[in-house]
């Protein structure tokens, strides 16, 4: 399957399912920084020396059109690691999007640029630019661990990795799980419980008060 047709795949069936489906979510403080964001492409991972973005501007540079910049920044996260500058720079070479496990700023502006970008905080510090880091090579955001070409599908609701070895594996699971779901909600708009379709045991739950109230 070609990357845009994984691309729009990946998009429809969503963070979430993917997730359920053998794909790895990011930890929950990896969220949309502004309303609206997207993304589904190839990962090129960054890992930097905390308190600096050397690493980012340099892979900006270098990563190939197409990816999303998977950043990792070490113990601290409360700077702002990517702005405005870095989204202009970015979409001018073609990067899909960012997903960092820190904290970036200017987010009007880059929901103003269309820019998907998914981050752990937002925090107005700037960080340096002259220490060492690494592109390319694996890195941990989200407590995930990312490689190059996984790929990363971020939406409203996280984001969630798939690593490139179990891309077919995950996307036909994820479908079947999307096809399951559609004949679940039919059986619930028909006025069945999750009770009764998913065999649940209600026996733990202890009911208590005058329901004639």
């Amino acid at each position: 399957m070609e990357d845009n047709e994984l691309a729009l795949a990946f998009s429809e069936l969503g963070a979430a399912t993917l997730g359920e489906s053998g794909g790895r979510p990011m930890r929950a403080r990896i969220r949309p920084a502004w309303t609206g964001a997207h993304v589904a492409a190839p990962a090129y991972p960054v890992r930097c020396t905390t308190g600096d973005n050397l690493a980012v501007h340099v892979a900006v540079e270098r990563a190939p059109a197409g990816s999303v910049l998977v950043v990792d920044v070490g113990i601290e996260r409360e700077f702002g690691y990517w702005g405005e500058v870095l989204t202009t720079m970015a979409q001018t070479r073609g990067i899909a999007g960012l997903v960092i496990d820190g904290g970036v700023r200017d987010v009007e502006a880059l929901e103003l640029h269309g820019f998907p970008v998914f981050s752990a905080m937002i925090a107005l510090r700037g960080a340096t630019k002259t220490l060492p880091g690494v592109v390319g090579d694996v890195a941990t955001v989200g407590d995930v661990d990312v490689h190059r070409g996984d790929w990363i599908v971020g939406d409203v609701d996280g984001v969630t990795l798939v690593p490139n070895d179990t891309v077919d594996a995950v996307l036909d699971a994820g479908r079947a799980r999307s096809q399951k779901e559609r004949t679940l909600f039919l059986e619930l708009r028909s006025g069945r419980t999750t009770i009764e379709l998913l065999g649940l045991d209600a026996s733990p739950i202890e009911e208590v008060g005058d329901l004639d109230r």
